[in-house]
């Protein structure tokens, strides 16, 4: 790794030709987003184009100088190319606020354009650009932040690795019951919270129960299933039926749901002794004696000088925003099927916080401040807007060489706050880094092999779970090889008539080869199934094997990166591993629980156990090898 080369660049005239006829896609509006369209805007770029789905919140004025107090609640893309425009009227520039995974923006989408500068803050977004960019043939520039860290790389079908060449670091995920039974930090309760959310005013999904874990690994024999038996002897089956049926039966009553999640449900994990062997057992908590709490030693006063946000709710508060947010959800539900959790809209991050903070009370564990939680609820890390202008830079100085037909010179460039050896700021890769010969996205013969219960998990846990989740497809087609039959299509209620039915009913089994396909994507991919029944509960419900010597994380061994086993030709292990391996970025990503209980510090080399998100929605994220945009 040496010193960039990227500064100082003197454009040709051929080069400023081609800036003034190119067509240029900018993916995301936020803080890199805005550099970057300011940056093409003052560097002769007549023709842009910029698609966001986000809207602009407080949190982002800090540092995405296109915006506005005003602006609060538009459109990002709308008003960043308004904006622009003052800074060259005579601009071509054409704002899109949506999501760029939907059908509209295919392949042929792509091809308008000569080049697309990446500015997202998502890994499912990326992965979607990166297979488009790739069926396209357009060259994309991938680039990133996470505080004084940052980096820009090209990726090209056919010359450089492509975004999804190498597996990125797992996120920090929780068995499932230690976030029912057994929290024992802040973010279990808040991911609880999050699950709590969806259950009442979400899509009803019953992985998301919030209902004490009777499975926990921990519980002896039937203990859990005992106490069980013994609350509906007494209280029917309130707690067993759908969260969300039972709370519109009730009205959404703040009262009787306050009761039945932290006194009820409080008192049913206590019939399950063994949890509390060696732990400190929750204390269940009545609507009435948390209403007129006075207070605690966690809690801190509330004045005039600090801001709302800041504060550690006291109990009392907690009950009564509780109740406050719920009857303002309820009148939203009313309108809409179900609502998204978003951690910049009030009710839904008031709620949030009231309910993690009672939840951390009576588990005796740390209450945050609402501004607190909200960080780790949307995992936002603090963003520097001085390395987002850096890289926005540095993003445009790789588009001018694109454009000059200079591409063996657009070497990876990573930011850092400080580099011990070289002592500067900006350091590239010697070379260019090579695609991953069994990459399953940009290989020749895209494959992959899937280890499942075939007798056990649905067509569609098949589609959902493993195409969808871990092979980051958005409309994927699936047939069975050899047999010519369509198992899972795209085109609605085509195979609906298979959703219910396991695998070996329709042919699936041990050694069935798939033909998968993804029209928007135009991506294709075999994968060969082979039968795999786990142990016992502990195991995970399906294995996704990737090329166990090509497709190892990166990893950092006394300062050398290390990838696949063997060590990289990049001696200065502190500039990429510190920079690009692992890293957050504070964007809005539901926290991942895996279920049942099993190891995630220590998973099997070249694969990806089945991980179940808490709060999906159309923006997440989790640590990439790649970094992120700091957009929330």
């Amino acid at each position: 790794m040496a010193t960039s080369s990227a500064i100082p660049y003197v454009l040709s005239d051929k080069v400023r030709e081609a800036v003034a006829n190119c067509k240029v896609l900018v993916v995301g509006a936020g803080g890199i987003g805005c550099e970057i369209l300011k940056n093409l805007a003052l560097s002769g770029f007549q023709n842009i184009e910029i698609i966001d789905l986000d809207t602009i919140d407080v949190s982002n004025l800090n540092r995405q100088f296109l915006f506005r107090k005003e602006h609060v609640g538009k459109p990002k893309a709308v008003v960043a190319r308004e904006t622009v425009l003052n800074y060259n009227p005579n601009l071509n520039i054409k704002a899109y606020h949506d999501s760029i995974t939907t059908v509209e923006y295919g392949v042929n989408f792509y091809k308008n354009f000569n080049l697309v500068l990446n500015a997202l803050d998502n890994r499912n977004a990326r992965n979607h650009v990166n297979r488009m960019c790739l069926a396209a043939d357009i060259p994309l520039i991938e680039s990133g932040t996470s505080g004084y860290t940052g980096q820009v790389e090209l990726i090209k079908k056919g010359l450089t690795q492509c975004y999804e060449c190498q597996p990125k670091p797992p996120q920090r995920s929780f068995p499932g019951c230690t976030i029912r039974n057994t929290p024992s930090e802040p973010i279990h309760c808040i991911v609880w919270a999050k699950h709590l959310f969806n259950q009442l005013f979400g899509e009803d999904d019953p992985d998301q129960d919030v209902s004490p874990d009777t499975a926990d690994p921990e519980l002896a024999a039937d203990a859990g299933k005992l106490a069980l038996n013994e609350e509906n002897e007494t209280d029917g089956d309130v707690q067993r039926k759908s969260t969300n049926l039972w709370a519109k039966e009730i009205d959404y009553n703040p009262e009787k749901l306050f009761n039945k999640f932290f006194q009820d449900d409080i008192k049913y994990l206590l019939s399950m002794e063994n949890l509390w062997k060696k732990r400190k057992p929750p204390k269940p908590l009545a609507w009435a004696e948390a209403s007129s709490h006075e207070g605690d030693s966690n809690t801190i006063i509330e004045n005039n000088l600090k801001a709302e946000d800041m504060q550690v709710w006291s109990l009392s508060k907690c009950s009564k925003v509780f109740a406050s947010s719920i009857s303002v959800l309820k009148s939203e539900l009313s309108n809409k099927n179900f609502l998204v959790w978003d951690k910049d809209d009030k009710p839904g991050m008031d709620f949030v916080t009231a309910c993690a903070n009672i939840r951390a009370h009576i588990f005796s564990i740390d209450q945050k401040s609402r501004f607190e939680i909200k960080s780790i609820a949307g995992n936002i890390v603090p963003a520097i807007a001085t390395t987002n202008a850096i890289v926005a830079g540095l993003a445009v100085l790789h588009a001018f060489r694109v454009l000059g037909e200079e591409l063996e010179k657009c070497n990876t460039t990573y930011v850092r706050q400080k580099s011990s050896s070289a002592k500067t700021v900006l350091m590239t890769e010697s070379v260019l880094i090579k695609a991953n010969p069994n990459c399953y996205v940009c290989s020749e013969k895209p494959s992959v092999n899937v280890s499942v219960n075939v007798d056990n998990m649905t067509v569609k846990e098949f589609e959902t779970e493993v195409l969808k989740k871990n092979l980051n497809m958005i409309a994927p087609d699936a047939m069975l090889d050899g047999k010519n039959l369509v198992v899972i299509s795209s085109e609605e209620g085509e195979t609906e008539i298979n959703n219910n039915k396991k695998l070996s009913e329709i042919g699936i089994i041990d050694g069935s080869i798939l033909k998968v396909d993804d029209f928007l994507q135009n991506y294709e991919l075999t994968v060969y199934v082979t039968n795999y029944v786990p142990k016992d509960t502990t195991e995970p419900q399906f294995i996704v094997h990737g090329n166990t010597e090509n497709l190892r994380p990166v990893e950092e061994m006394n300062g050398i990166v290390y990838s696949g086993g063997k060590e990289s030709p990049n001696k200065q292990g502190e500039a990429a591993s510190k920079t690009g391996d692992k890293m957050v970025t504070d964007d809005d990503e539901p926290v991942e629980v895996i279920e049942p209980q099993s190891s995630v510090d220590d998973p099997q080399e070249g694969s990806s156990v089945k991980r179940r998100k808490l709060n999906p929605t159309e923006e997440e994220d989790d640590d990439l090898i790649m970094l992120e945009d700091d957009d929330d």
